[in-house]
């Protein structure tokens, strides 16, 4: 049987790399994809999943636009990082247009998809991977506090596990653009959860070799993410970025990493399992992931900590994405 996948995004390059991941993987069934706030706006966010889906010639995947912003606070976004526009203001003219996103909203459509594919058993079919902020989430487990319960898992890219932040002192970015969303997710949702955190990205990342003949393979697809990914290999490069990261210089395509690990269960070679929650009001650690190790906050939900993935398979799944 298909894997199902739902995914919501705030598609920079990472997210870019993340979708063409799960679309060029076999047995995986991308339901939807939904847009929201976080690396640029919601509008470029549509916009550059449709690119992103017509370079992959699957523009039947439907595509719907959510939440413009988080909760409470002002938006963030990354244009230092992956351009103004979020796919390194590549000049696009055959864009797809945003006539083509579905009228419904995406926390509607996301509560409508899992409902519809609950199967005759009520057993849960879909995964939800998520790997921007996590506004559209908490929206939707508002909406239906019922819908974690109906999902086969969550998988997350954001938060950190050490304090180590990469927008603010202590915080990461997704978390950070909408801490609120962050808290109410990993306190709402009781499914199976997997998060990919910014310190395991990091201490995960690929080489510029692997990135250069990563790129280097001819097909469309590799000459449109080099095209877009040129803006974040030079930000990679700044003293900025080198101060944000951990374990040397390479290539990290964060997101993708909480897709390989939906896409394939084998991915995930070792795991921390304990509560975790969000911090709110600290005024440097607002938008930090806690990890209670000692047990202090009583919760019987445990999220898995990715601590150990399989490379060699992620280079795989890398190398088909361009395919």
């Amino acid at each position: 049987m298909k894997k199902k996948l739902l995914v919501d995004v705030d598609c920079g390059v990472d997210d870019a790399q993340a979708i063409m991941l799960a679309l060029a993987a076999p047995g995986v069934e991308l339901l939807g994809i939904t847009c929201v706030h976080g690396n640029t706006t919601v509008e470029n966010v549509c916009r550059n999943v449709l690119r992103v889906l017509q370079v992959c010639d699957k523009l039947e995947v439907p595509v719907f636009k959510g939440a413009d912003r988080p909760i409470l606070g002002n938006r963030l976004n990354a244009g230092h990082f992956h351009g103004k526009d979020g796919l390194g203001d590549a000049p696009d003219p055959n864009a797809p247009g945003l006539d083509r996103l579905q009228e419904e909203s995406a926390v509607s459509a996301m509560i409508r998809i899992v409902n519809e594919n609950q199967g005759e058993s009520k057993i849960s079919q879909v995964s939800l991977v998520a790997t921007a902020p996590l506004t559209n989430l908490a929206l939707a487990v508002r909406m239906d506090p019922s819908l974690p319960s109906k999902l086969k898992g969550l998988y997350i890219m954001g938060g950190n596990t050490e304090s180590r932040g990469n927008t603010s002192v202590c915080g990461e970015f997704n978390f950070t653009a909408d801490p609120e969303a962050a808290f109410i997710v990993l306190n709402d949702y009781q499914c199976p959860t997997y998060l990919a955190c910014w310190e395991f990205t990091c201490r995960n990342k690929l080489s510029w070799d692997f990135c250069d003949a990563w790129l280097a393979q001819k097909s469309h697809k590799a000459q449109f993410m080099a095209k877009i990914f040129r803006y974040s290999i030079e930000a990679s490069k700044t003293e900025r970025f080198e101060k944000e990261v951990i374990a040397g210089p390479g290539l990290i395509s964060c997101d993708s990493y909480a897709m390989a690990a939906a896409v394939d269960d084998s991915f995930v070679l070792e795991s921390d399992q304990l509560p975790v929650s969000v911090e709110l009001v600290g005024t440097h650690t607002r938008g930090m992931m806690i990890v209670d190790t000692m047990g202090l906050l009583n919760k019987t939900h445990k999220a898995f900590i990715i601590k150990k993935g399989d490379m060699e398979k992620f280079k795989k799944m890398m190398m088909a994405a361009l395919k």
